[in-house]
């Protein structure tokens, strides 16, 4: 897989344009959602000439075959050919739903990402994950594929309410724990209540230069890339039961809580510093509350971790970590280790 293309700017309308220019293309496609169709594409609209925009029902819960399939008849009934483009304009669901509908149309067309939200400028964007959900998991289907080109805007997240800022702020806190100690204590003293954007655009470059680095060297995870789901085991679970719920929970907030847990079992079985745990935990508690459960749920919960693309021979891997920055993968927990894993959560957050 070729090393991600991205592109920071505080003009994302000229950057798509030249974009646009340096791709050759016979026909354009502009993939949105309901939301970013109103408050983002008029943004950058006026750079598009001639465009089909398809645009989908916001929300998670919309990641699904449905879908996938109008965006796939979209571009069969407007004529996209294994020329055209598609240019990708939204969060983690938009960018993650049309990588994969790009990357299997006609056995793949190129297309561009201009994530709109935190969470898709360090996560979700980058390193060529595409996927919607299946059967109530997150991600179940999808495909490595990288897009032509990232295109970064920080003025974006002018768009975004108070919740989906701090959901994609629990990934970059993620990338500080499994990168350096510095950047931890960085984020732990920025305040994302009241956030200054231009600081934050420095941290979101930081932070998105952490994941570049690690899935260029490992494109396809067999390896280091899995540092990367720090936090995710158990946070996909919560993600997961929610949805079962009927209370869906934003990917990052459910993200944090699983990093409170990973953490715990990253001290009890790899040395992780208790003190960083507990001001981590902390932190995660006063910015993103609580997911409340009971210890009927610990089945459950177990059974949705079963189902994690880390796992083997229908063993629960984790990936944790010794110390910031020094990561321990492969590291599979027993259900008696899982169950202690919630005890402490519940005990710490007051679920």
């Amino acid at each position: 897989m070729e090393i991600q293309r991205i592109l920071f700017t505080t003009n994302a309308a000229e950057a798509l344009s030249e974009a646009l220019r340096l791709t050759d293309h016979d026909r354009l496609f502009v993939l949105t959602d309901a939301v970013t169709a109103q408050l983002c594409w008029p943004l950058v609209s006026e750079t598009c000439r001639e465009e089909q925009l398809v645009t989908i029902p916001a929300g998670d819960d919309h990641k699904t075959t449905d879908s996938l399939i109008h965006v796939w008849q979209s571009l069969s009934s407007g004529g996209a050919s294994r020329r055209s483009l598609m240019v990708n304009i939204g969060g983690g669901m938009v960018t993650d739903l049309g990588g994969f509908a790009a990357s299997t149309f006609k056995r793949g067309i190129r297309f561009i990402n201009i994530p709109t939200t935190l969470l898709s400028m360090v996560d979700a964007s980058v390193g060529g994950k595409t996927g919607i959900n299946l059967g109530g998991l997150k991600n179940e289907v999808g495909t490595f594929r990288n897009a032509e080109e990232v295109i970064i805007d920080t003025h974006f997240l002018r768009t975004l309410d108070a919740d989906n800022l701090r959901s994609g702020y629990a990934e970059m806190l993620k990338h500080a724990l499994i990168s350096r100690r510095e950047d931890w204590a960085e984020l732990l003293r920025f305040d994302i209540f009241r956030p200054d954007f231009g600081v934050l655009q420095t941290l979101v470059e930081k932070s998105v230069e952490v994941k570049r680095r690690v899935v260029t060297e490992d494109p396809e995870e067999h390896g280091l890339r899995k540092s990367l789901n720090l936090g995710h085991t158990v946070g996909h679970a919560f993600e997961s039961l929610s949805l079962r719920t009927g209370h869906p929970v934003l990917h990052g907030y459910a993200v944090a809580w699983g990093l409170v847990c990973e953490l715990y079992l990253s001290c009890k079985r790899t040395a992780f510093p208790h003190d960083v745990m507990l001001q981590t935990a902390a932190f995660i508690k006063e910015t993103y509350g609580t997911y409340s459960f009971d210890c009927k749920r610990y089945e459950e919960l177990y059974e949705l971790m079963t189902h994690d693309k880390k796992n083997a021979n229908g063993i629960i891997n984790f990936s944790l970590l010794s110390d910031i920055g020094q990561v321990c993968l492969n590291q599979a927990a027993t259900k008696e280790e899982i169950f202690d894993m919630l005890d402490f959560y519940r005990e710490m957050m007051g679920a």
